[in-house]
């Protein structure tokens, strides 16, 4: 947890939440763990493994990862989830597929309890491809 939104949290939040996500892993890509928000105001942090040691990711992991994360908010009975741009900053993925993607995800999912999906996004590129990406009507599926 040392770059990009894992580092954002672990330095908001506190060590805390990195121990406790190291203690929950290793998880398989495209999986997610949960632990407490630590010093956030959130309850919990939901840590999906969307890149691999080599820092990649890809449409397949982006969009299971995304539908993981959907799934346990669900569990814990979260009535909302914030999520950033998976893969796209350290992992180099096209902003505007990634929000396709996740757009699509979210839209598909049936949720029990979780009333709000936030894209929290940073820059301009991103907001421009999730209010595109939300503006269309259908969800997408990722490449075969």
């Amino acid at each position: 947890m040392g770059a990009g939104v894992a580092g954002a949290i672990k330095r908001a939040g506190g060590e805390e939440i990195e121990r406790e996500a190291v203690s929950k892993g290793p998880i398989e890509l495209g999986e997610a763990v949960v632990t407490t928000g630590g010093r956030l105001r959130a309850r919990h942090v939901i840590h999906g493994a969307v890149m691999g040691q080599d820092l990649r990711t890809s449409a397949d992991l982006i969009a299971s990862t995304t539908r993981r994360c959907l799934e346990l908010a669900d569990e814990l009975g979260a009535r909302s989830i914030a999520l950033p741009a998976f893969g796209t900053g350290v992992g180099g993925f096209p902003v505007d597929e990634c929000a396709r993607l996740m757009v699509g995800e979210a839209r598909a999912y049936e949720p029990r309890t979780l009333e709000q999906v936030i894209f929290a996004v940073f820059g301009t590129d991103a907001d421009d491809a999730f209010v595109e990406a939300l503006s269309e009507g259908s969800p997408a599926e990722p490449p075969a």
